[in-house]
């Protein structure tokens, strides 16, 4: 019994140092590319030293609260996707929209997201879309794909049906706003999601 006892505090501190590693939030999976065996992590569990943010995703109990719940618990369990359109907008104070569902960008042809929470709204781009303007930040210390502020203007332009062409203005003023325009940046990105011309209009009258 005293060595099983000790087996598991030794196990349990290995994983303690895989979940710091990873910024407190680690998936199942990555975890047992860690090492830390699914016994290990059920304990842990048990024992309130991790709890479950989603199925399959645990985060350390004893951290600090997050400050940014659902992007992180999408962006770990999702890992290729990119946080976009009305998110990334709120992301970036370009709206003064909240989302209540979490935007999200994966390529085309990938297998839908399969999270019980967050609600997800996925918009699967074409390759060129996909890959271009996105940004890796450390939300909470974890890894969270955003698109770049010009991408998600011109993002806005493209799916200006989906989230209304006056959302789309919006974000425009409130990026003029804050400084730090790049407006050659915003057509090019409008040009790879192909409404250069819908948006150009706008954007040299706005900015």
């Amino acid at each position: 019994m005293v060595g099983e006892t000790v087996e598991l505090d030794h196990a349990v501190r290995l994983a303690r140092a895989a979940f710091e590693r990873h910024g407190g939030v680690l998936r199942m999976a990555d975890a047992m590319r860690e090492g830390v065996h699914r016994r290990t992590l059920y304990a842990m569990r048990d024992a309130g030293q991790v709890e479950p943010l989603a199925r399959g995703l645990y985060r350390l109990a004893d951290t600090a609260p997050l400050a940014h719940p659902d992007l992180v618990t999408v962006a770990a369990k999702v890992p290729r996707g990119v946080i976009c359109l009305v998110s990334a907008l709120a992301f970036h104070d370009l709206t003064t929209q909240i989302p209540h569902e979490v935007w999200l960008a994966v390529p085309r042809n990938s297998e839908p997201p399969r999270l019980d929470y967050p609600p997800v709204r996925v918009v699967r781009l074409s390759p060129g879309p996909y890959e271009a303007g996105a940004e890796t930040h450390r939300l909470d210390g974890v890894p969270v794909k955003v698109y770049s502020r010009e991408k998600t203007l011109a993002d806005c332009f493209k799916h200006r049906s989906e989230v209304g062409l006056d959302t789309a203005l919006e974000a425009v003023r409130r990026y003029k706003a804050q400084g730090r325009v790049d407006a050659e940046a915003v057509l090019r990105y409008a040009a790879v999601c192909r409404v250069a011309r819908v948006a150009r209009p706008y954007l040299e009258a706005l900015l």
